[in-house]
């Protein structure tokens, strides 16, 4: 499958064993979204369990909070992760605080899909990651898949939650691996084991990371799309790095992580969001407090530069392997 396909995939299983499954957004229905996510799922089930909704963000998580408050499982599309700004005050205030202030009476069992990142030449209002921003609000919880695999048992594990759920998809990986190299030919994912996908059930848990690929040089923790493009900047400088792929950005897997940096006594972070107040922070301030002493060489962070997206120059905004490679190099050299 490709992570278009498997995402599909886990809507339509879990709108088949469970009727409280709704999914509901800007185009979804009839057209099936603009990238084709919920192709055919109205038909399947019917306009009462996979409809369109009118342009207004904050109207669709808003209906979303109520329907979870009264039992359904809501899977909202957000057209991309860019406009999700006028529907900030029903996630933050609404969605990720309706367990805390009823004391459990009410929960928010609401997803929330968004196709984020760049490297489709989107410009500046479709190409943004603004992971960061759901990390910093408590009672909710975000998530990026890098691969078809990961993104259908991910999605059916944040169907599942009864807590809110931010589900970011790099739509650059929706059809293959991209590794930053924009002028070599695109992979499929039918070429590539990670898009053997089943056809049925299977969760992936929502707070464990992966070890994407042992070394023993450096440990690179990333997510989403840069997770091949770690992979690359690896094989390309010859170093032998780990990458961990957070899958959960928030909560995270800090055992994973902690166990990695002992080993390899050296980190880089590396994501595609701006670098000021990106979640790379973040990752930087927990490896410190918790790895310091096996610390070799300063921590290296690679990021998006602290500029809008910019189209004409996207693949010198994009952090590319010659620049994760860089990092590589210099944090081996210290």
């Amino acid at each position: 499958m490709t992570m278009i396909q498997a995402l599909r995939s886990a809507m339509d299983v879990m709108m088949e064993r469970d009727d409280n499954v709704v999914v509901f957004g800007q185009d979804v229905g009839y057209f099936g979204g603009v990238f084709r996510v919920t192709e055919g799922l109205q038909a399947k089930y019917g306009k009462p369990r996979c409809f369109d909704a009118p342009i207004s963000e904050g109207g669709i998580v808003g209906v979303a909070v109520g329907m979870g408050a009264y039992g359904l499982r809501p899977v909202v599309e957000i057209q991309f992760a860019d406009y999700f700004y006028p529907a900030s005050d029903q996630i933050v205030s609404e969605a990720a605080r309706l367990r805390y202030r009823s004391a459990g009476d009410f929960t928010a069992p609401i997803t929330i899909r968004m196709p984020c990142g760049g490297g489709i030449y989107g410009g500046q209002t479709h190409s943004q990651s603004p992971e960061a921003l759901f990390t910093h609000v408590c009672g909710i919880r975000t998530v990026m898949p890098s691969n078809p695999y990961d993104a259908k048992g991910l999605l059916i594990s944040s169907i599942e939650n009864n807590d809110p759920v931010i589900f970011l998809e790099p739509k650059r990986l929706y059809n293959g691996p991209f590794d930053g190299h924009h002028d070599k030919p695109v992979v499929p994912w039918s070429k590539h084991e990670m898009g053997n996908v089943p056809e049925g059930y299977y969760s992936i848990p929502l707070e464990k990371a992966s070890v994407f690929r042992e070394g023993k040089d450096v440990t690179v923790i990333t997510y989403g799309t840069m997770v091949w493009v770690a992979e690359a900047a690896a094989r390309e400088s010859g170093v032998d790095a780990e990458i961990i792929d957070l899958r959960s950005i928030w909560p995270l897997d800090l055992d994973t992580i902690v166990e990695s940096v002992k080993k390899t006594r050296r980190c880089v972070v590396v994501h595609e969001a701006t670098k000021t107040s990106g979640f790379g922070a973040e990752l930087v301030s927990l490896v410190q407090e918790n790895c310091f002493y096996h610390l070799e060489a300063p921590i290296e962070r690679v990021a998006g530069y602290d500029t809008p997206y910019p189209h004409a120059q996207e693949w010198a905004y994009f952090p590319g392997p010659e620049r994760v490679g860089a990092a590589l190099k210099r944090v081996m050299e210290d």
